[in-house]
Order: structure tokens, then C-alpha cells, then sequence
């Protein structure tokens, strides 16, 4: 555990991408199995350990130290992992030599009964220095904020074995199972690549990247081929030798949750699309979606209710072929071609839209919205399939943002970094003179505006709950969000889809914001 905290504290510290990569390659490189695999899953989000959970390390805590005094710890520091390693009292009979490694750890809670863990973790919190008790409650809450995405450490476990794409690590990634020895068998010793084949695996894929209207006119017209974005999430549905999975673009098999889609499969084929909630052939607005997203398993009402369907972009895989390398437009006569051969129930083809130039294609984004769609996708019809997010190939063309005017109502600290800093917003629009939520969020303003909006919730808060304060009803943000649908989960009965902060408005008066009916209008129908 030592080394695992040590590794934390300097990739806590570590600003740069590429020392974040060194770190975790020489972590990686000197640390032995299985350790080295389960910081791997701990870092790249493979790793839950359910029986653990922040409510009951807070009730340790306060089983140890005064009650009020961790409150006002924690409402301090803002991080629990951070907040009780400082304060968890040594014990007086504290034994010398090593704590737990992180294998005793992961694997002991995976066998230990619900009834077993708080004195697990106490006797590990009793062994171990600071350092290590954050390292421990960092990994048993799954609460890894270090600035290391799953991608980057991949990349790190890459760098093992030189000539190694991250491509290739990626593909197998699905295959494998914590804690990875089989990978690091290839990757650090030289040994045989690991193998795939015989299942369902995920491939890597490929994204676009965003373009603004301004850049559009240095591309070659003639070059790109343009078709809608839908405003569902992205999946690759994968047939195999009898086994059928659908994946996220995360690579998280979301199967169990669609089994209207999984169940027709008939074919053997990996297709990339959209998955969508289709009604008498029409698209549903996201919301319709989300009432199936995150769930293990679903109910007949729900698959009644909201049935799923598929529109492909892209065929990576027909039967056994790997299309990949091929031009977008000969996987596009393919992926027409296996349409036509399978006609597949609950899946159809993405539009191709014409165009005669920039504004031709200009006049299809404006209408998006009109029809519930996020705007377009351009890809160059000589581009292969290529992991990742390569520069060039394929654009997202979205439809401009929505935007309104909400007064700040609760701000929350924030994580890692930002555990000193409130930065997590909740804001909402007036109804009948009283604030009612519409939406949260923690991006769109820079760290000398976080400062000062940090500064002004101090300065106005008027009930703490925890890490949470409620301010005045004085400080408005001008909010930018991509749709707004109804809502039960919010007071006012509607909540805004991915909200960001546009601009603070410290020159408007709170009672100038907007009101509910102005945001009823936006609704998707």
C-alpha cells in the first residue's frame, strides 16, 4: 500500500500528461503482481468494492474523534479520504512493520461478508501512516481523482513493451479481467500476446472532434460526407459465434439493459450506431432513453414503454472480415450491402444528406433542432476507421446551445483538486417568486472565476448542509445547455441535458433571471 500511496501523491502533484506517464510506467514496471493489476483496475475504473462505502467510513470516524470535529474537518477540507487520514487517531499499541499490501486489501473485501468490513477497515486504518490511510480510502471508495483517465493509464501499461500501440491494449481491454496478468505477461515479460478471438470483445472507437462554424470553410467540400447526429449515445453492437453484446463507448456492456435489442440479433457482425428510443418510427427525445440507461435489468412496462432501436453509422467487422482499414466510403457500400442481405429487426442506416457546399449543409444544421437532433457528423470518405480521436477525419457539427438566465441557489466543494473550492453549482428559475432547481454544473468558468464565485458563496452563504451551502438569492450565471426535457426527479418538473456555465453575470440583478415558462417553451415535445 505504500507504494500505491506514494504513486498517488505524485500523480496528485504531476501537472503534465507525459510525467503522469512516466510515473505509472515505472509504478507499473517495479511493482509485482497481482499489485500492480489492481492499481491498473483502480485507476482505470475496473475496481468496486461494493461492500465499502464513504456513509460507513464516516461513521468510523466519528466513532474515534468527536463528531462535531470531523464535521468541521471535513466541511474544511472538503475530501473525505483526505480529511480522515489526517484526523484517525494512532492507536497507542500500533504495530511496527508494513500495513496491507493492496492485494490483501482488494482481495480480502471481495470475500469478506457486509458484517466483516468495518473492522477490516479499522485495523488497516490502525496499521497504516497518512499517506496510506488516503491511499486506502482513495481505493476502497472508488473516489481516484488524480487526473488520470482510463485512457492514460492504458497508455502508461503500453509503454512496457515498446512498438505496442495502445490500439492494440485497448481491443484486448474488454477481454481481460482484473488483475490483468495475462497483459502484463505480454506487456513486461515478454510474453505471449493475449487472445480475444473467441469472445464478443469491444473494439475501440473512433470519435470525432468538435468543429466551430469559423473552420468550417478550410475544409474540402467535396471531400467529407455529412449525416445526422441523434441525440441518443453512441454503441457498438458486437455478434459472435452465437454471442451477441452492446457496449457503450466507454467500452461498459449495457446489454442486460436492452434485451429487445440484443434478443434479434441474427447475425455475426460489429456495427458502430446510435441506440435511440424509436416510436412509429420516429426518434424519441433523449429522456425517453435515459428511463432504460444504467439499469442491470428492465421491466416488461419499460421495454413496452420506451422500446430501443439501433441506427448504424459504421460496420467495423462483416462475419469474420475486418473492415477497419477501408475507406469510409467502401465501409459505407458494405454496411448497405449487410443491411440489405440481413434486414435486421430493430435497426436501421444512418441518412446520408446532400449537399452542394458549406451552406447547403449550414441549412441542414440549423433545422436540427426542429427535428430533435443534435446537430451533424462529417467524415472524410477516404478515412479508415482508425482508434481514438485522430485530427482531421471526422468533425461534430452541433447545433448551437440553448441558453438562459438562473440564479445560483447551493454550491458544493468540489473533488481532488477542487476539494478546497465550491464549484459544483445548482441554480434554478423563478416560479410564482420562489427559485425552483433546473440543473447542476461544475465546467465553463476558469480558475480565476472559480476564486471569486468560491469567494462570493463564502461570503453569502446562509444554511450549511455538510459540504453543501445555500446562498443568497443574488449571484445569476447565464447558463448554456444542449435540450431541456421533463423532469420528477426536480421541484420545477423539467431539468436541463449536459449544462454548462457560459458566462457569470455579476452586472444582473437575481430577480431579472429567467422563469420557468421561459424554459417550459424549450422543452423537447
Amino acid at each position: 500500500m505504500k507504494e500505491f500511496a506514494n504513486l498517488l501523491d505524485g500523480l496528485v502533484y504531476m501537472p503534465s500528461r507525459n510525467g503522469k506517464i512516466r510515473l505509472l510506467t515505472d509504478y507499473l514496471a517495479r511493482t509485482p503482481d497481482p499489485d500492480r493489476g489492481w492499481a491498473l483496475a483502480a485507476l482505470t475504473g475496473g475496481l468496486d468494492l461494493k461492500t465499502a462505502k464513504p456513509a460507513l467510513v464516516r461513521g468510523l470516524v466519528v466513532e474515534k474523534v468527536d463528531p462535531e470535529l470531523f464535521a468541521l474537518s471535513y466541511d474544511y477540507v472538503g475530501d473525505l479520504a483526505e480529511t480522515v487520514s489526517l484526523i484517525w487517531p494512532e492507536p497507542a499499541d500500533k504495530a511496527d512493520g508494513p500495513g496491507p499490501s493492496l492485494t490483501e486489501v482488494v482481495e480480502t473485501l471481495q470475500q469478506a461478508g457486509r458484517s466483516q468490513v468495518p473492522a477490516l477497515i479499522t485495523g488497516w486504518l490502525d496499521r497504516l501512516d497518512a499517506p496510506g490511510r488516503y491511499a486506502l480510502l482513495k481505493l476502497i471508495t472508488g473516489g481516484l481523482r488524480v487526473g488520470v483517465s482510463a485512457r492514460l493509464a492504458k497508455t502508461a501499461a503500453t509503454a512496457l513493451r515498446p512498438g505496442v500501440d495502445i490500439a492494440e491494449v485497448e481491443e484486448l481491454w474488454h477481454g481481460l479481467k482484473p488483475p490483468y496478468g495475462s497483459l502484463f505477461a505480454w506487456l513486461a515479460a515478454g510474453g505471449e500476446k493475449p487472445s480475444v478471438d473467441d469472445i464478443a470483445g469491444f473494439r475501440p472507437m473512433m470519435l470525432a472532434h468538435p468543429l466551430e462554424e469559423p473552420d468550417i470553410r478550410a475544409l474540402d467540400v467535396a471531400a467529407y460526407r455529412a449525416e445526422w447526429k441523434w441525440d441518443g449515445i453512441r454503441v457498438q453492437l458486437v455478434a459472435r459465434g452465437g454471442t451477441v453484446r452492446l457496449y457503450s463507448r466507454t467500452g461498459d456492456d449495457i446489454g442486460g439493459a436492452f434485451p429487445d435489442v440484443i434478443d434479434r440479433v441474427g447475425f455475426d457482425a460489429v456495427l458502430d450506431g446510435e441506440l435511440l428510443v424509436l416510436r412509429e418510427g420516429r426518434v424519441a427525445p433523449f429522456n425517453d432513453l435515459q428511463q432504460r440507461l444504467n439499469r442491470k435489468t428492465v421491466t416488461a412496462k419499460q421495454l413496452r414503454e420506451h422500446p430501443a432501436h439501433i441506427r448504424a453509422y459504421d460496420i467495423l467487422f462483416d462475419g469474420a472480415e475486418d473492415l477497419r482499414r477501408l475507406p469510409f466510403d467502401v465501409r459505407r457500400t458494405r454496411l448497405e450491402a449487410f443491411h440489405a442481405r440481413e434486414d435486421p429487426a430493430g435497426l436501421d442506416l444512418s441518412e446520408q444528406l446532400s449537399f452542394g457546399d458549406w451552406d447547403g449543409l449550414a441549412a441542414h444544421r440549423d433545422g436540427a433542432r426542429d427535428n430533435a437532433i443534435e446537430g451533424l457528423m462529417l467524415k472524410r470518405g477516404d478515412s479508415a476507421y482508425v482508434a481514438g480521436r485522430p485530427k482531421g477525419p471526422w468533425f461534430k457539427w452541433k447545433r448551437d446551445p440553448l441558453r438562459a438566465d438562473a440564479v445560483l441557489m447551493y454550491a458544493q466543494r468540489g473533488h481532488g483538486k477542487r476539494s478546497s473550492f465550491y464549484s459544483d453549482y445548482t441554480f434554478g428559475v423563478w416560479r410564482a417568486g420562489e427559485l425552483v432547481p433546473v440543473g447542476k454544473a461544475y465546467f465553463g468558468f476558469t480558475d480565476e472565476e472559480l476564486r471569486l464565485i468560491d469567494k462570493w458563496v463564502r461570503d453569502h452563504t446562509v444554511r450549511r448542509y455538510g459540504p453543501v451551502r445555500e446562498v443568497e438569492q443574488g449571484l445569476v450565471f447565464e447558463v448554456a445547455f444542449d435540450s431541456i426535457h421533463p423532469s420528477k426527479r426536480h421541484k420545477s418538473g423539467l431539468a436541463m441535458r449536459f449544462p454548462r456555465i457560459h458566462r457569470i453575470r455579476w452586472d444582473k440583478p437575481a430577480e431579472e433571471a429567467d422563469v420557468l415558462e421561459t424554459l417550459e417553451h424549450m422543452v423537447v415535445a
